[in-house]
């Protein structure tokens, strides 16, 4: 290493014409501290056969700030040694937790100056950060783990739109999670079974229904006719049952004037909140939170595509680094997994995931996945969304793994209900209720919540219908995206 660092110190050797290690470049600095300032990168790294830690990470830092193939003699005309990214840090995955690689695998940790980045930019700073560099050949895989984003970065981001203090303002809704559904079947019906299918769910009980990913304008149903037919349907719901209700109109088009078009229209029909789809990208998701800002409207999002880089442990990006972006980015709402249910969700990951959407500073928590402490410098908080698989019947577990700020959605909890849509809404809400009655008179919600659920069916056959439906219904597979550094248990 001392050769190294005195060839990096020899300016004429540094610049001579040819290849040299990215080692030599300057990209490696184990002395380097990282200053307030900086943006630092957690990747976890699989080098190829042959290739040394220390070098492919120095790699990663070069492919993702300045570097090149090559020696090239411009970067002397730059402040160069300022803006190479510096990997300081290289240290081997354990070999514990579920899902333990069968390769070496190295947590590599790279630190930005911050004036590599555009403010107020999840493009630019993607462009770099996760730009080229995953298709780096002398690497077999490169997951980036975790981020952590200084303060002076931070204030460069607006943040929610609304945010959860603001939306339970707005919404008159306190002290529970709030209850959702998702409409189903997802694609086929007319706008008017649709309008239906809302009605129905929020007259039950729900607070919020929503479109589906993959509903926006198909000849079956075009955008105006179903958001003429759910507007009506929310607001016979609200006056019938003298709260207030919404539902997720999604905006997701083809262009940013075709979203435009269809969020000035759910504006102008009264709705409180819209939504999109993680696949319109960075820009077109700020560009959308900035609106919702200026109109006061709620942003929610489904994260639509996620699945295709997040789920792999050695490969892709992790989604506390998503949920980061998209709070930088403006979100409300976001899908962040539900532990129990059909969709991936390790319950030491999803607590992570939850912190970093809900939490106004979070510190390291190895055992979530949460390398860095981060400040979260005033921006408001993102309300997570559960959904996926899930009913009435786990109600105390849902309570008991995500807690009280989240959206609960029921889509075919509610909607499968055997009496029909407003009965699986109304079993849902009573199931919630009774849950948080006996949270609050403390009531071990863990290993007694079955019976307390038992015991509200007693009188509800809405509920007793439901857990007589789906009590024996579970996904119990192993995840695959789970922590590395699993707390030992303390003696008794």
């Amino acid at each position: 290493m001392a050769t190294e660092q005195r060839v990096v110190g020899n300016t004429s050797a540094r610049y001579q014409s040819g290849v040299l290690a990215y080692r030599e470049m300057g990209y490696w600095q184990p002395d380097y501290v990282p200053q307030d300032t900086d943006v630092i990168a957690l990747f976890r790294i699989t080098p190829q056969d042959g290739v040394h830690p220390e070098e492919a990470a120095a790699a990663v830092a070069g492919e993702s700030s300045t570097a090149t193939w090559t020696v090239v003699w411009t970067d002397r005309l730059t402040a160069c040694e300022r803006y190479r990214a510096k990997a300081y840090r290289v240290d081997p995955v354990p070999n514990t937790g579920p899902g333990t690689a069968t390769e070496a695998q190295y947590f590599a940790y790279i630190a930005y100056e911050l004036e590599l980045f555009e403010e107020g930019s999840i493009a630019n700073l993607t462009a770099s950060i996760i730009g080229n560099v995953f298709g780096f050949k002398p690497l077999k895989a490169l997951r980036l783990e975790d981020m952590r984003i200084p303060v002076a970065y931070l204030k460069t981001f607006q943040g929610p739109a609304t945010g959860i203090v603001v939306e339970r303002e707005r919404l008159d809704k306190f002290g529970r999670p709030l209850l959702g559904a998702t409409t189903k079947p997802k694609l086929g019906l007319s706008g008017r079974n649709y309008g239906r299918v809302v009605y129905e769910a929020l007259k039950g009980g729900l607070d919020f229904v929503k479109d589906d990913e993959n509903i926006n304008s198909q000849p079956f149903m075009h955008w105006r006719d179903r958001f003429l037919f759910v507007m009506e349907a929310v607001n016979r719901a609200a006056a019938e049952t003298g709260e207030v209700k919404g539902h997720y109109l999604n905006v997701t088009a083809a262009t940013m004037e075709d979203m435009y078009e269809r969020a000035e229209f759910a504006k102008q029909l009264g709705s409180n909140i819209i939504m999109i789809d993680l696949v319109i990208g960075y820009t077109a998701i700020q560009s959308m939170a900035k609106w919702a800002r200026r109109n006061d409207m709620i942003l929610h999002l489904h994260r639509a595509g996620h699945g295709t880089y997040t789920r792999q442990k050695s490969h892709g990006i992790s989604f506390r680094v998503i949920s980061k972006w998209m709070r930088m980015a403006g979100v409300d709402h976001i899908h962040a997994g539900t532990v129990v249910g059909k969709l991936e969700g390790d319950p030491s990951v999803i607590a992570g995931i939850y912190d970093t959407l809900r939490e106004m500073r979070t510190p390291q928590n190895l055992a979530h996945g949460l390398y860095f402490e981060q400040d979260w410098a005033s921006l408001r908080r993102v309300m997570p969304v559960a959904s996926g698989g899930i009913h009435a019947g786990q109600m105390h577990q849902l309570i008991h793994y995500l807690g009280e700020d989240v959206v609960l959605q029921f889509g075919g909890g509610t909607i499968g209900h055997p009496q029909g849509i407003q009965a699986g809404a109304t079993a849902n809400r009573v199931a919630l209720e009774a849950m948080i009655q006996a949270r609050n008179e403390g009531v071990d919600l863990w290993n007694e919540g079955p019976q307390v659920l038992a015991k509200a069916a007693r009188w509800c056959t809405p509920l007793r219908a439901a857990l007589d439906t789906w009590k024996d219904v579970t996904f119990e597979y192993t995840s695959t995206d789970t922590v590395d550094f699993v707390p030992t248990p303390t003696a008794a």
